[in-house]
């Protein structure tokens, strides 16, 4: 199997509260140590939000893609909470 491709994580909208305390322009390097929680801690991601973002990870870090996007490196997930919701970003970084 081939390496992994490195794929950033990126918050690019957020209306109402986050819980986690996620704001716009935040960046997690995914093939880094990151943290799963809402501890306050800049490595830490909402848990719920990575749930959200597991499957199109693995499929970007394989090296698939989707093909309805128009960047074939990137994919937009929404996170679960209706009332507060955070768009993200995930980019795979080729190289």
């Amino acid at each position: 199997m081939a390496n992994p491709e490195k794929v950033i994580l990126k918050i690019v909208s957020v209306k109402g509260t986050c819980a986690a305390g996620h704001h716009v322009g935040q960046e997690f390097d995914l093939s880094k140590d990151f943290i799963l929680g809402l501890s306050g801690d800049p490595r830490a991601i909402c848990p719920a939000a990575f749930n959200a973002i597991f499957p199109s990870w693995r499929v970007l870090r394989h090296g698939g893609e989707y093909p309805w996007e128009e960047d074939r490196d990137k994919t937009t997930i929404a996170c679960p909470d209706p009332i507060n919701p955070v768009v993200m970003e995930l980019r795979r970084v080729k190289g």
